[in-house]
């Protein structure tokens, strides 16, 4: 956590925001390190003085943002701004040796690829989503990917790959 706060802390942030990027970015690691089921969830606990407590001590969290800015904030963010800690993440595991246990046959790794869509939307776009023309002239706007994870038969952890 105190990694990743570092490098949230080194990427630039508009200036005039009533809530600094990294505790944005950081709100967004503890919804999901916390495993809230929603972000609306989140927001309601934030406005708890102990959850507050909680986040500044785990997260470095200052100032939780609302659901619906948090969203905001984090849609107008280039994603190859947050790879430096995907990658000092993943060079702490090589360093560490949390590989090692993942080699499966003959010292190689077991990788699991899967492709799945994560938006679509006739109204709402962007100049990178594909498109689904049909034959009633509609348009369907959408978002795909490729997931991978490092995966071993006798552990239940995966490890995604950038």
């Amino acid at each position: 956590l105190k990694e990743a706060h570092q490098v949230f802390r080194r990427i630039p942030d508009a200036p005039g925001n009533d809530i600094a990027l990294v505790d944005h970015l950081m709100s967004g690691l503890a919804i999901f390190g916390l495993k809230y089921p929603s972000l609306l969830q989140f927001d309601q606990d934030c406005r708890e003085e102990t959850t507050r407590a909680n986040l500044k001590a785990l997260y470095g969290i200052e100032q939780a943002p609302s659901d619906t800015r948090l969203r905001e904030r984090l849609d107008e963010l280039d994603p190859s701004q947050v790879r430096p800690l995907y990658q000092a993440l993943f060079a702490q595991l090589q360093r560490g040796k949390g590989l090692e246990g993942f080699a499966y046959l003959d010292g190689h790794y077991l990788l699991s690829v899967d492709g799945t869509g994560y938006f679509s939307s006739k109204q709402v776009h962007c100049p990178y989503c594909a498109e689904k023309h049909h034959r009633d002239g509609t348009i369907t706007y959408y978002h795909q990917m490729l997931g991978a994870v490092l995966v071993h038969p006798d552990c239940r952890e995966v490890f995604p790959l950038a």
